[in-house]
């Protein structure tokens, strides 16, 4: 767990603002004027892994964590004058319920929203207040806002709901593909040799019986996705697995597209994750043309700006930050991240 931050504010106008994931999760300070004044890494906080008390749990040691960074005290509640909790996990109702009663125990401001990832990717990548969004990490899932405040929102619950892609999906096809090259019942493909190599083995079917003995967790198969994306421009069968995965990105854009009646109009889609952060310009052009052959003036844009980023944005929005205050707040998180480095490790917390 680590944090870096500046010297404390009065907690009657502090936003908290927390962008959780499956592999780590940022938290951020500031006070009503943007300013920032901590910015915290930790593990993992994703409901779907942890549950609802384990995710708070999470949660509320990287809040104190924060606080004593920032010269402030964490002792007197509530905490914030607004709390953007946007997490992996908190996809269905019942969960944002859930994970909500839990919060609200450690009293952190009377003014909390609770959700998934999906709203801080779509205020991290465009100002407008409505658009699409497609984020792409361990997992995959899609956010349709319009103009008029009507939602398209998708379960995200994997195979069972329909999904495919993100990390683990993605490097699952690739062990898949590894597996059966190495059998005979597929083509040869160079991820025969790289996908055992990324944990030490010689043998795609020795890795298929480690994880299967859950010797290797399924959720590390998301390690693989960078070796899927840096042989795709050699290996056909890569390139296939990459080729699928813009088509679901951009599926699930256009399906959001139509659901909001927004062919004709010219919303943003914002791509985030650090999937598609990664992937090659050709595969970003797919993408985009498959989103214009539904709406045409549709802007398609790879957010400059991480998640934590939207979050701290929204807990502004809240306040009624004017543009300046928001531009200032964005400026001085981007800067933080980026001195933190996106693809930082957290510590174990």
């Amino acid at each position: 767990m680590t944090a870096t931050g500046t010297d404390g504010s009065d907690g009657a106008d502090l936003v908290l603002a927390v962008d959780g994931g499956n592999t780590k999760t940022d938290l951020a300070l500031l006070d009503s004027s943007g300013r920032l004044l901590s910015l915290a890494r930790g593990g993992g906080s994703s409901a779907h892994y942890l549950g609802a008390e384990g995710c708070a749990a999470v949660l509320e040691g990287l809040l104190k964590a924060a606080f004593a960074d920032a010269g402030l005290s964490s002792s007197s509640r509530p905490l914030a004058a607004t709390a953007q909790i946007l997490v992996a996990g908190a996809d269905l109702p019942e969960e944002r319920s859930a994970l909500r009663a839990e919060i609200e125990k450690l009293d952190w401001s009377g003014r909390l929203v609770i959700d998934n990832d999906t709203p801080a990717l779509l205020r991290a990548g465009t100002d407008r207040g409505w658009g699409i969004c497609v984020v792409c990490g361990a997992g995959i899932n899609c956010l349709g806002v319009g103009p008029d405040r009507r939602e398209a929102r998708f379960l995200a619950l994997g195979e069972i709901s329909g999904d495919w892609g993100g990390g683990v999906g993605v490097g699952l096809a690739a062990l898949t593909a590894a597996a059966r090259s190495a059998d005979g019942r597929g083509p040869r493909t160079l991820l025969e040799g790289a996908v055992p190599a990324q944990f030490g083995l010689t043998d795609a079917l020795e890795l298929s019986r480690a994880v299967h003995l859950q010797q290797i967790p399924e959720t590390r198969l998301g390690e693989l996705a960078p070796i899927v994306l840096a042989l795709c421009d050699e290996d056909p069968v890569a390139a296939s697995i990459v080729r699928r995965l813009a088509g679901e990105v951009s599926a699930l854009a256009s399906a959001a597209i139509r659901r909001l009646e927004l062919t004709d109009a010219d919303p943003d889609v914002v791509l985030g994750g650090r999937l598609l952060r990664s992937v090659a310009p050709s595969v970003l052009d797919t993408i985009v043309a498959a989103i214009h052959e539904v709406a045409p003036n549709a802007r398609v844009v790879v957010s400059a700006s991480e998640p934590i980023v939207g979050a701290a944005l929204l807990g502004l929005d809240a306040l009624g930050a004017d543009p300046a205050t928001s531009a200032r707040g964005r400026a001085e998180l981007d800067a933080a991240v980026a001195a933190f480095g996106v693809e930082q490790q957290p510590a174990t917390a």
